[in-house]
């Protein structure tokens, strides 16, 4: 039966931090589009309803899409063009080809010419060298949209447990979707930050029990403890109809939450991770150490195969010797525990790490929402 929600395509699409908010903001994921089969391989896990294509964007055109969506017009088209050579963090690269798809990106504005568009991108895309590529993309787009930002919103100011902050462009057409005020859309998003505590207290340890299959996401069970905080209750819950894999489904039912791959620390690291202060940095690995009552720096996501396949900094828990697991990870940037991300820990901090906080792309899009039905009901 055909989905009577107002529908999104999610370009650029990853394990669906962006997706996974419009979902959960009222919205239905028509197609999403990305080059990267290991990203990507979530999406299709936690999107079963959703056409999850692997295609080079750039390459799209109008016939590509009659024959992904036929003749439906998306109410919306959201996105987070590749940022590597944007960033701020390493080498910045601005003859990067991949800057090159933010004006893929907007080209798929004038393909669809959805309702509203939403992108999403780092701080360092208004730097000097790279707000001309932003600016250019921009001026391509058609008349009829009106253009909120660039704002810089942080996942924090939106109730997640980690400081991520995204530079925000959204474009609607008025008469579809009525007038949308930047000061009242940022004032709508706000909630108070998560602590690490009320994140991860909840959470099993790692378990470093081996499995033949290649496709095990290291199960554990809940331990029985009476604090759980409210935000770890939301994520705890089972996913919406039409959300999730029926394996994460069946193994919530039983009190089982993925995620909980170990990673082995010798001994002189075990010692270095102690003797580290929560909300201090250790001086010789450069990892922080989570504070119990603070919050979690930004999660990074590290690189593929075809850039060295180099591991990201992660965090050191706030109370154990060792490392985060994916799955606190996970909660610290606001994904539920149902949502499945990759059997290895590589490719799952990497997914996690190049997402928007699905708690910040829910509150953007629930806004959004809103002002379309609202409009379209009128």
């Amino acid at each position: 039966m055909p989905s009577t929600k107002p529908t999104i395509i999610d370009l650029f699409c990853g394990c669906g931090g962006l997706g996974l908010g419009a979902e959960l903001a009222g919205f239905h994921s028509l197609a999403a589009v990305d080059i990267d089969q290991d990203l990507q391989s979530a999406y299709r896990l936690n999107f079963p309803n959703t056409n999850v294509i692997q295609a080079d964007i750039g390459l799209l055109d109008r016939r590509s899409w009659k024959e992904i969506i036929g003749d439906i017009r998306p109410d919306g088209i959201i996105g987070g063009p590749p940022c590597q050579g944007f960033s701020r963090i390493g080498r910045r690269q601005p003859n990067d080809p991949r800057n090159n798809l933010i004006g893929h990106f907007f080209r798929q504005i004038n393909e669809l010419q959805p309702y509203f568009f939403l992108m999403e991108n780092v701080e360092g895309i208004l730097d000097d060298g790279n707000r001309e590529i932003l600016d250019a993309g921009l001026a391509t787009v058609p008349g009829n949209y009106k253009i909120l930002g660039p704002v810089r919103i942080n996942a924090l100011d939106c109730g997640a447990a980690t400081s991520r902050k995204r530079i925000v462009i959204i474009g609607f057409d008025p008469a579809y979707v009525g007038n949308i005020e930047l000061h009242s859309l940022l004032e709508e998003i706000k909630h108070p930050p998560t602590t690490v505590r009320e994140a991860l207290i909840d959470l099993p340890p790692p378990t470093f029990e081996k499995s033949n299959s290649k496709n095990d996401y290291t199960w554990a069970k809940y331990p029985s403890r009476n604090l759980i905080s409210d935000y770890a209750k939301h994520l705890r819950s089972l996913p919406p109809s039409g959300l999730g894999s029926q394996l994460a489904i069946d193994s919530l039912l039983l009190g089982k939450v993925s995620g909980l791959m170990g990673t082995k620390h010798t001994e002189v690291v075990v010692d270095r991770f102690l003797n580290t202060i929560q909300g201090k940095i250790e001086p010789v690995s450069r990892y922080p150490r989570l504070n119990l009552n603070g919050f979690c720096p930004t999660l990074r996501a590290g690189t593929g195969s075809d850039k060295g396949s180099y591991q990201a900094m992660r965090p050191i828990h706030p109370t154990e010797p060792r490392v985060i697991t994916v799955r606190e990870a996970a909660r610290l940037q606001g994904f539920p525990d149902w949502f499945l991300f990759h059997p290895t820990i590589w490719h799952s901090f990497r997914m996690i790490g190049n997402s928007v906080s699905p708690i910040m792309s829910t509150q953007l899009l629930t806004a959004i929402r809103k002002k379309l039905e609202r409009k379209l009901a009128a």
